[in-house]
């Protein structure tokens, strides 16, 4: 889609500038984290039009964001057997109150929204979840989002790391594979820490396609509001995606 197509299809009844120079700017936003009165003031608008149009552009990426559902029979039809699955955190401001209290990640130790995605075989970015607060764990946002369900609907498995561990009810015919883990009563064995070991090399692609959509620099601490964070990381699949697979 090109920055014309893109800038038409918002669909204000007057603009400014060209639709082409207003999706360069917003652009500048998201990858470099432009300031926006920055922005504004060298393209001599004002702060408010450049917001209006980075959450129009934002609304308009996110809306061709793939569902669950669809990514994975999308897999499944070109052959594919497995993808892999992970969660992240994206840093954010730091906000005082107790509303901000459960964005508190105590594993990485600093406020954020964790968001989940599913990847294929070769790092490829094909689903990003909702954005939820920082303290909710990998298997707990699998759950809300039936990952499971819509794996088996589409025949797929998945390769996860051990956050994930105990989603598969099924021990007969998992469709998850997440390793093995010590516990006081039992040690890992050779075959079990091979196991892992290969796990995790097949696995690696999926840090690959998070590496891709974080070299978005707006998410190095995020300064919009949390409910908006949602469409921010589907608007940012979308372009990754066009970046990664032109």
């Amino acid at each position: 889609m090109s920055p014309a197509a893109v800038g038409s299809k918002i669909g204000s009844r007057w603009r400014r500038l060209a639709p082409g120079r207003i999706v360069v700017i917003v652009l500048a936003v998201l990858r470099r984290d432009q300031r926006i009165a920055d922005m504004a003031g060298g393209n001599q608008v004002g702060d408010t039009t450049v917001r209006r149009w980075r959450d129009e552009l934002i609304s308009l990426l996110a809306a061709h964001a793939p569902r669950l559902d669809r990514a994975c029979k999308r897999i499944a039809k070109r052959g594919g057997e497995a993808v892999l699955i992970d969660g992240t955190l994206i840093p954010t401001v730091r906000r005082t109150g107790r509303a901000n209290r459960p964005n508190y990640s105590g594993k990485h130790r600093r406020h954020g929204l964790h968001f989940l995605a599913l990847t294929d075989e070769k790092g490829r970015l094909v689903w990003i979840s909702a954005a939820r607060p920082g303290r909710t764990h990998d298997i707990t946002a699998a759950r809300r989002d039936h990952i499971l369900t819509h794996l088996r609907t589409a025949g797929l498995g998945a390769l996860a790391d051990l956050g994930f561990l105990g989603l598969d009810d099924n021990p007969d015919h998992p469709v998850i594979v997440t390793g093995y883990k010590a516990t006081r009563a039992r040690k890992l064995t050779p075959g079990d820490r091979e196991a892992n070991c290969v796990l995790a090399a097949a696995s690696a692609p999926v840090e690959h396609g998070f590496g891709h959509l974080k070299t978005w620099r707006i998410l190095t601490k995020l300064r919009t509001d949390p409910t908006r964070a949602t469409d921010l990381l589907r608007a940012l699949l979308v372009l990754t995606n066009l970046e990664v697979n032109r």
